[in-house]
């Protein structure tokens, strides 16, 4: 997972801006990717990310900017990877080592179509491989946190398919807004598929873009005053044999 730091964007994109849709000089978005690609040692591979569903099987030769929210490899050539700035960035793998996957889960992604969102479909097409719940792990990355991410309605009723509800990932806001709690809603997609080992963003403080300003790009904190903010990225790959 990168952070802010870095890299040699300038304001209010500084300085390890990896988006190159938000208004950055093109050249420091092109060095800040090919910094991430040499620390990584590998390359990684950018979609362009719409709050969908689409899922996205990673090949050699698979360009950048290829429309998905959702991508997975059984390569060793290519990292997934996903940009947020609030949004939540979920990595999957197959404990045995045969597969990586990485997710784009904001609260459009994670409620989907009537409960089928980027989890479910990612899933599908993991299992459709062989993916087993009993060998796969998740983890959670930085994203708006639950005191900051106020919501409407119709974001909680958005997510009434689940077992028990909304429940405790929203807590009430300010006249009729909600405090949506968005790593506790991908945890109940991702148990309601059977998936329950899962770790990082827990939903605390330390994990929330919002209120770290030296640390993490947030859009809904930064749009609005500094007119644009950066992208950081989270990545999984598989390590050559």
């Amino acid at each position: 997972m990168t952070t802010r730091q870095g890299g040699c964007s300038l304001p209010p994109w500084d300085s390890f801006n990896l988006g190159d849709h938000v208004s950055d000089d093109p050249a420091h978005v092109r060095a800040n990717r090919a910094l991430l690609a040499t620390t990584l040692g590998i390359r990684p591979v950018f979609l362009q990310q719409v709050h969908g569903w689409r899922v996205l099987e990673l090949k050699p030769g698979v360009p950048d900017g290829e429309q998905a929210d959702a991508c997975f490899t059984f390569g060793h050539s290519l990292a997934c990877t996903i940009m947020v700035a609030d949004c939540l960035p979920v990595l999957l793998w197959d404990t045995r080592g045969r597969w990586v996957a990485a997710a784009h889960a904001g609260w459009r992604g994670l409620a989907g179509l009537q409960g089928r969102g980027v989890l479910e479909a990612l899933w599908a097409a993991l299992q459709g491989r062989g993916a087993d719940p009993a060998h796969t792990a998740a983890w959670l990355g930085p994203c708006i946190g639950p005191e900051a991410f106020e919501v409407g309605p119709e974001v909680r009723e958005a997510f009434a398919d689940l077992a028990d509800g909304p429940g405790q990932a929203f807590q009430p806001g300010q006249g009729d807004r909600w405090l949506a709690d968005l790593p506790a809603l991908a945890r109940a997609r991702l148990a309601r598929l059977g998936l329950t080992c899962i770790s990082g963003n827990d939903g605390s403080s330390e994990w929330c873009t919002v209120s770290r300003p030296a640390l993490f790009f947030s859009h809904r904190r930064d749009a609005r005053t500094l007119g644009s903010t950066g992208r950081m990225a989270a990545c999984i790959w598989r390590e050559p044999l």
